[in-house]
């Protein structure tokens, strides 16, 4: 194994989640060929060591199943665990998610408990074990997949939505701790992306418009080139996001603003 491709290389090891199928699976492929070693967290351990093996063959790097459901708390402390003590460890893909469309009402407690575990809970978890690492070394990626629901509830998303909005507060406040750093943590905002999620979530992805759905392959290539252009928000299908972050932004700022008063506004007729 050359020096490019050992963990302790430039390189370093990337930790992937959700890394047996989809999105996760082919950041774990691209990776392998960017010369980082892996640990590849999922659920399934068949599929695992299926998408191991050729990325040991192909690439020459070390790649580690590690077999976890990180819904579960005892398992997503094992993970966190394992790579908040692994100084090897300079990249971490939070991909792992989960979601169930359709009104809160009608939605069981048990995929909404899923959703909030795997997609808020796990992601923040796992941020909070590598990040004081990375902030020692002054090195090291933070990836949380978010998705462009984070930026709106539809009447189908309700809670899948709020996780990802978290996701979204969240990794833009990472940003704002780490910033003046050598650590940085990017957002990724896919639209509609062709994996297995859509079959989980009781919307099959043959229900949508095929010009509106995405390969796994060209989100994840997207996603890193924005990753290598030192995007901090990634929206891989939108053509020139900059001006509408920017608008986003300064309006959330201005609700934020304006706020900054201790009296009730003038339309309640509140006296004193």
């Amino acid at each position: 194994m050359s020096e490019a491709t050992s963990g302790n290389g430039p390189k370093g090891t990337a930790v992937v989640t959700g890394a047996s199928a989809g999105i996760g699976k082919v950041y774990a492929n691209r990776l392998a060929a960017r010369g980082y070693d892996l640990i590849l967290v999922a659920r399934r351990g068949d599929r695992l060591a299926d998408v191991a093996a050729p990325l040991r063959e192909q690439f020459g790097v070390k790649v580690e199943p590690v077999v976890a459901d990180l819904g579960n708390d005892v398992d997503l402390e094992k993970v966190a665990t394992k790579i908040a003590g692994d100084a090897s460890v300079t990249l971490l893909v939070n991909n792992a998610g989960t979601a169930t469309f359709g009104p809160v009402a009608q939605t069981e407690l048990g995929a909404i408990d899923a959703m909030n575990d795997v997609n808020l809970t796990a992601l923040v978890r796992l941020s909070r074990a590598v990040l004081p690492g990375f902030k020692t070394r002054d090195h090291g990626t933070i990836i949380n997949i978010g998705s462009v629901l984070g930026f709106a509830a539809l009447q189908f998303s309700t809670v899948y939505s709020g996780t990802k909005a978290y996701v979204q507060f969240f990794t833009r406040g990472l940003q704002t701790e780490v910033a003046g750093s050598n650590v940085r943590v990017q957002l990724v905002c896919p639209a509609a992306t062709a994996t297995d999620l859509w079959e989980i979530s009781g919307v099959p992805v043959t229900r949508l418009d095929p010009a509106t759905v995405m390969t796994s392959e060209n989100m994840v290539d997207a996603a890193l080139a924005g990753l290598d252009l030192g995007e901090a928000v990634t929206l891989p299908s939108v053509e020139n996001p900059a001006p509408l972050l920017a608008a986003y932004e300064a309006a959330a700022g201005a609700v934020l603003a304006s706020s900054q008063n201790g009296k009730p506004a003038s339309r309640y007729k509140i006296a004193g």
